[in-house]
């Protein structure tokens, strides 16, 4: 099945996913009308699941410690939930649907929707060394199919208030250095660009799709940095890396683009006034947690709960493997992402860290900002689900 198959909605479909909004028990509601969440592997919930891509996580022992009596593998790149899931529970939301279940079972999308996808990148070509993926360009697009839906049900000003109050959070760039710039067999960039010109490359275009996201009404964004690259257990495999150290040269050049991603939070509210734009600096805090895992409760730092090889980084967590016991107790759950454990603590930084790690504000802070005088966020959601 092609792409294009994947990316149909039909108007009929999405009249039945608008049926009821999802409660939360805390008095004062959620702190955003909605999340919409756009990434890569490490917020992705399930959208690469029927995709014809390497790139997938719905298989065991993915999910194991996902809540419910019987967890079961439904896309999350984790051993339970992701920074996404946590922030929500945060915020008073529920866990978002991926865009690619909304188009074929009845799934409310009042509290949001997320996008990302797998292997995917801010550049198109990103990944596709993986299979089908859904780049950051096209995200947007499947962002705006389910905008034009959800307009037939809501007023213009209603609407736009919706947009202006919901959470727009961003994960992405990892790819662009792990499935692009760092893998010369399949791409040209490294030898085209410098580190420098490259971070330059990837800045412009992920400008002008948040400034695309922005000219669709939305109005309060996260932008998280990309992390140490060069401390995953995949990287450390790939040589003979001192105990606590990294592949320094990966992470000055993922420093380059981090710093370009914070000089663009700054341009950007400089410019849209009418926006708050905010930069996670995740970087900062893997790094932390990696220096100095026992202050953050974990005790293995270089290893992967699940892969084989050399750190358990040369090969993926396969299907049926079994992982480790004592997931809580490590900072990777497989060569490339995060645990749970990990996780949690990225989403409660996000929501209430200082300006050293949210810049200029924190998420809680930026719920405070801008909220409609006319309607709370819940009636909003309400009028969005009717």
């Amino acid at each position: 099945m092609k792409m294009a198959c994947f990316l149909v909605v039909s108007l009929a479909l999405w009249s039945m996913l608008l049926i009821s909004v999802s409660t939360y028990d805390s008095p004062r509601g959620p702190l955003f009308s909605a999340m919409f969440v756009f990434g890569d592997s490490l917020v992705d919930n399930g959208n690469n699941n029927r995709l014809y891509s390497l790139a997938k996580a719905n298989y065991r022992p993915y999910g194991i410690d996902f809540p419910g009596d019987h967890p079961t593998p439904i896309g999350r790149f984790s051993n339970g939930r992701t920074i996404i899931d946590f922030l929500g529970e945060m915020l008073g939301l529920p866990y978002l649907p991926p865009f690619a279940d909304t188009k074929v079972q009845g799934i409310d999308i009042s509290r949001g929707v997320n996008f990302a996808s797998a292997g995917s990148g801010i550049l198109d070509e990103t990944g596709r060394n993986l299979g089908e993926h859904i780049s950051f360009n096209h995200q947007v697009s499947n962002f705006e199919t389910a905008l034009s839906q959800m307009k037939t049900l809501m007023d213009d000003k209603n609407m736009s208030q919706y947009l202006a109050n919901s959470l727009t959070a961003v994960i992405i760039g990892n790819n662009d250095y792990l499935n692009n710039y760092l893998m010369p067999v399949f791409y040209g960039t490294s030898f085209m660009y410098s580190p420098k010109n490259y971070a330059e490359i990837l800045i412009e275009a992920y400008k002008n799709h948040i400034l695309a996201l922005r000219d669709l009404g939305l109005r309060k964004f996260l932008l998280a940095a990309v992390g140490p690259l060069g401390c995953i257990p995949y990287q450390l495999s790939r040589g003979m890396i001192p105990p606590g150290q990294c592949r320094s040269y990966i992470n000055d050049m993922v420093v380059l683009f981090n710093t370009l991603l914070r000089s663009l939070v700054d341009q950007l509210n400089t410019e849209h006034a009418d926006s708050i734009f905010v930069y996670g600096d995740t970087y900062k805090v893997f790094s932390e947690i990696i220096a100095d895992p026992n202050s953050y409760g974990f005790s293995v730092s270089n290893v992967a709960c699940c892969g084989f090889g050399r750190n358990k980084g040369q090969i993926n967590c396969l299907p049926m493997a079994y992982p480790c016991s004592n997931r809580d107790q490590y900072v990777f759950w497989d060569p490339f992402h995060p645990t749970q454990a990990v996780n949690k603590i990225m989403a409660s930084k996000a929501f209430t860290g200082p300006p050293s790690i949210c810049y200029p504000m924190n998420v809680y802070q930026m719920a405070q900002k801008h909220l409609p005088s006319t309607q709370n966020n819940a009636s909003i959601a309400s009028n969005l689900s009717n």
